[in-house]
């Protein structure tokens, strides 16, 4: 299973946001491609996995812990007049 996963809105030209994944490595080892081939998002019919995905060494985190995700969405929307929600 993933050690680290987040999902945040970036630009898309049809629907104004897009789901984009962001996956870190699991201790010890390296996301590859093939290893995400099953995520959590497909395993469920009512959901939509992201319409892609990063891999990065790890997601940003604040002092308690939990995930940053404007430092993810933040390069995404640079130079854009609004963000769409």
């Amino acid at each position: 299973m993933f050690a680290e996963v987040a999902v945040v809105g970036v630009p898309d030209e049809k629907w104004g946001e897009a789901g984009q994944g962001d996956r870190g490595d699991e201790a010890g080892k390296k996301a590859t491609r093939r290893t995400s081939s099953t995520s959590p998002a497909s395993a469920s019919p009512a959901s939509r996995p992201p319409k892609s995905v990063d891999f990065i060494e790890a997601l940003p985190r604040n002092a308690s812990g939990k995930i940053l995700r404007r430092h993810l969405r933040d390069p995404y929307w640079a130079g854009k007049d609004r963000q769409v929600n």
